[in-house]
């Protein structure tokens, strides 16, 4: 359909006259979704038993404080106070259930105030909704890969501390440990932990915790792990043996000295790939119980180094390569086993999301359960981003060698650009609620099939 020039161009740039009014507007229409969503997953009702042993019960309930919490990371807010900018908005009201806002002082509190047992209820929480999700898709293999994140601040806040930080060093900071599902690219899991303390500490609980958790809800399901070197240890291996599951853990070349020795060594390896060659032995280190299997890889790299060359003590040099040991209890192939081991890296592109679109990077407060629960927030928010792709289509993708998600998902800020953020107008004709919005093609087709798959799925 063609249009004429008076139709397509303005023939002015006079700027409006500004009003700001009393109204029912709305800057995320596209919230109507989530409500439908939050009402599919009963969110409101189990948040609320997570805090059904408190005998407080004041105005703005610790329930509804969540709620806003993980409204707020979804629109992708950072700071508390920026609350301010859309505390008038009636389709965030709604969505939580009030009126009008608690203000940063309420949720401070009420954050503060919370017991031990309340911050592991809602930390317990996300983990179910991911397993109720694993269930209902009932998948044959379930990856589950750990890993730690650094959460740095500048302020002086309960429980962090000064540790390993190679972009910003002498920073205090947490560095929680993180359980997620590889299929899904969901958080199962946090542990909180001081920033001062090494990848290891407390992994074994936790790492056999998520693994128990993911067995009871899902019997029969097999189960493997992916972790670097941090977490390498004859404990945590021998713990996955026993809970019969698979594994493949980067070794460390500075805890065994005489591997350099032994790469350096070899003169036949096994061609994988143009750039790839390997070789595998089974191998007891010592002050460990029993041999098991190592698979050594050497890459090609093209790239000459910038700086000064500066040999390691332990780690093997060889002009032109770069050299990789895992430990495995898998009976595959070495070259499958390098592409289900590097698929792990996947990880990191879900922390980015949660830091950049999710604000997990963002410490709120001064208390640590608080910025437990804030943490807890965004962590919630990251998985129902998710899990309303899921709900809102098939899984285009199967289990392959790197184990990457059944689903191609859109990032948070993606979402907010094509659904969230949208205007729109509250309105009562013949006293029936409605939300009215522009009429935008793309932005009307989106959201009926959004609303439309959620009915199915419910």
């Amino acid at each position: 359909m063609k249009h004429s020039r008076n139709e397509t161009i303005y023939k002015t740039q006079h700027i409006p006259t500004l009003r700001f009014e009393e109204q029912t507007l709305t800057s995320f229409a596209g919230l109507v979704v989530f409500q439908k969503l939050f009402a599919a997953l009963r969110l409101r009702e189990r948040l609320r038993a997570c805090f059904r042993h408190s005998t407080v019960t004041p105005m703005f309930g610790p329930a509804r404080i969540m709620l806003v919490l993980i409204v707020h990371c979804l629109l992708g807010y950072r700071c508390l106070r920026e609350l301010r900018f859309y505390r008038d908005d009636p389709m965030v009201g709604r969505l939580v259930g009030l009126k009008r806002l608690p203000d940063v002082a309420t949720i401070s509190r009420t954050l503060a105030q919370l017991d031990e047992a309340s911050v592991e209820a809602v930390q317990r929480l996300p983990g179910e909704l991911v397993l109720e999700r694993l269930a209902a898709v009932q998948p044959s293999l379930v990856t589950l890969d750990f890993d730690g994140s650094v959460l740095g601040t500048r302020r002086l806040a309960e429980g962090t501390a000064v540790g390993f930080n190679a972009r910003r060093k002498g920073q205090r900071s947490y560095y929680p440990l993180f359980c997620t599902v590889a299929q899904t690219g969901q958080v199962l899991a946090v542990l909180h932990r001081s920033g001062n303390v090494h990848d290891s500490r407390g992994a074994e609980a936790f790492v056999a915790g998520c693994i128990e958790r993911v067995r009871s809800a899902l019997p029969g399901v097999r189960i493997e792990t992916r972790m670097d070197s941090a977490f390498f240890s004859e404990a945590l291996v021998r713990r996955l043996e026993a809970l019969g599951v698979a594994y493949s853990i980067s070794v460390p070349f500075a805890r065994l000295a005489e591997l350099k020795a032994r790469i350096e060594g070899r003169r036949r390896w096994r061609r994988l790939d143009a750039d790839t060659d390997c070789f595998e032995w089974r191998w007891q280190p010592k002050s460990w119980r029993r041999a098991r299997r190592f698979v050594c890889y050497r890459q090609r790299v093209a790239q000459r180094p910038k700086q000064p060359l500066q040999l390691d003590l332990f780690t093997p040099h060889e002009y032109g390569y770069e050299f990789k040991v895992v430990l495995t209890n898998a009976a595959i192939a070495a070259a499958v086993l390098l592409q289900r081991h590097n698929g792990r890296g996947a990880q990191e592109a879900v922390f980015a999301q949660l830091k950049s679109d999710n604000a997990l990077a963002y410490i709120p407060a001064n208390t640590w359960r608080a910025n437990q629960l804030y943490a807890t927030a965004a962590v919630f928010a990251h998985n129902l981003t998710r899990e309303l792709q899921m709900r809102t289509a098939s899984p285009q993708r199967s289990t392959g060698n790197q184990r990457r998600t059944l689903w191609p998902f859109a990032t948070p800020s993606t979402l907010r650009q094509r659904l969230i953020q949208r205007a729109g107008r509250l309105i009562r004709p013949q006293g029936q609620l409605t939300l009215s919005l522009s009429a935008n093609e793309a932005v009307k087709a989106e959201i009926l099939h959004t609303l439309s798959a959620l009915d199915t799925a419910a």
